[in-house]
């Protein structure tokens, strides 16, 4: 369980990080870091800066990457923890447009650089921590602790941010409220780090060092010889990610600015999805290891093609409980492929190369896929058409890129681990 959860422990604080930013890019930040006189407007450049934290973690997918794959997993995990943790501490403290004017955005941009350099290596391990070490035959489950994380990092950021919602009013909120989720961050870092020092490097790794097997290139030999493997596990990034963004970040704003019912509704039913979605992914990852991880991804990518055109019906209901069923339902169909995107995109790579492949096919997944912009694309397409169909459109061709790169996976058995 300790090693569970220190895989988990740095997903968790990624997610909670991410989360809190979105829901403050979708509710205030428009007003206290980009102020415009159209909100939609202000909205778009929050939402860029949601971009940046995507843009930078190739970035460090390769540096973080290289370095898990010569020097080892856990070293680089701590580093990528330390600076995930200060990047959103500091946010916390970071004066507002009001106080000293372009430099607030701007500062802000360069915490979102560094944020997302740090993710993009931590993923990677993170997964790779619970898989080395865990028993071959279980690695679906193995893999699947990582993904739980998001979860557990979405569902701490609502129950804060809701807290807060209940608790304050809207002037206090907008005042000082919203500081206070970045800089609980700082004690997710000091419980992942005392969690993470405990751990022992992985045996793949030391047994790598053991036969001198270390590779001195790990980029090099991974674009020369694995690019099939790489096309494949970026792939898998594709529709999930755009999926996600349509029920957690995009919902944020069309719940509370298009349809104009109040906050604590839709950050309850991301509260209540994430939840089904923890519960869900671990499910999900047990059952891999009997049937495989790619007829489950397949079946999420299935049932999530009318999860995209029955979410916006259904939130303009305005009804309570629908709502919270359409998250809720969206984010256990996304539990599906999540919870076995990890041995997916690891088991396309050799354990030589396998922290440098696995960084940067999930980070440039994410990327080419459009998770980096999904939601300002989103926000862009609705202000543009005034009609969500195309919203719903664009979340099925990213389905079906994913569906694509499925159909060219392989499936490594236990045992089985190519030389690089």
């Amino acid at each position: 369980m300790r090693l569970a959860l220190a895989s988990m422990i740095g997903t968790a604080l990624e997610w909670y990080d991410f989360m809190i930013y979105n829901t403050m890019a979708a509710l205030i930040f428009n007003k206290l870091f980009f102020p415009t006189s159209v909100p939609m407007i202000g909205t778009l450049l929050a939402f860029s800066t949601y971009a940046v934290g995507y843009l930078s973690r190739p970035l460090g997918g390769v540096i973080f990457g290289r370095l898990g794959d010569r020097i080892g997993r856990r070293t680089v995990l701590m580093v990528t923890l330390i600076v995930m943790g200060l990047s959103t501490s500091l946010i916390a403290v970071l004066p507002t447009f009001a106080a000293i004017g372009i430099a607030s955005p701007i500062v802000l941009v360069l915490l979102r650089l560094a944020q997302g350099i740090a993710l993009g290596g931590e993923w990677a391990g993170a997964v790779l921590l619970t898989m080395e070490h865990g028993v071959a035959g279980r690695r679906g489950l193995n893999a699947s602790w990582a993904q739980v994380g998001p979860g557990l990092g979405t569902i701490l950021s609502s129950a804060v941010i809701g807290l807060l919602a209940t608790t304050l009013d809207n002037d206090q909120f907008v005042g000082w409220g919203w500081r206070v989720p970045f800089a609980l961050s700082g004690l997710l870092v000091i419980f992942g780090l005392v969690l993470r020092r405990s751990i022992a490097e992985t045996p793949m790794f030391q047994d790598l060092k053991r036969r001198d097997a270390i590779i001195r290139t790990p980029v090099s030999l991974l674009l020369r010889r694995h690019k099939r493997g790489l096309l494949v596990a970026a792939s898998s990034r594709i529709g999930p990610d755009v999926l996600y963004a349509l029920l957690v970040v995009f919902s944020i704003t069309y719940v509370n600015q298009i349809d104009g019912l109040p906050r604590r509704v839709i950050l309850t039913a991301l509260l209540a999805g994430s939840a089904c979605g923890v519960v869900m992914t671990m499910l999900y990852g047990h059952l891999s290891d009997r049937i495989g991880s790619r007829p489950i991804f397949a079946a999420g990518l299935l049932c999530g093609i009318p999860v995209a055109f029955a979410f916006f019906p259904l939130a303009d209901t305005r009804q309570f409980a629908l709502i919270v069923l359409a998250v809720a339902a969206g984010l256990a169909i996304h539990a599906a492929m999540y919870a076995v995107q990890g041995a997916i995109i690891t088991e396309q790579f050799p354990p030589a190369i396998r922290y440098t492949g696995a960084s940067i096919a999930y980070t440039f997944g994410s990327l080419a896929g459009g998770g980096a912009f999904a939601p300002l694309i989103m926000a862009s397409l609705f202000r543009e058409t005034s009609s969500t169909l195309a919203i719903s459109l664009y979340t099925l061709a990213a389905l079906l890129v994913s569906g694509a790169g499925m159909l060219l996976a392989r499936e490594t058995p236990a045992g089985d681990e190519a030389d690089p």
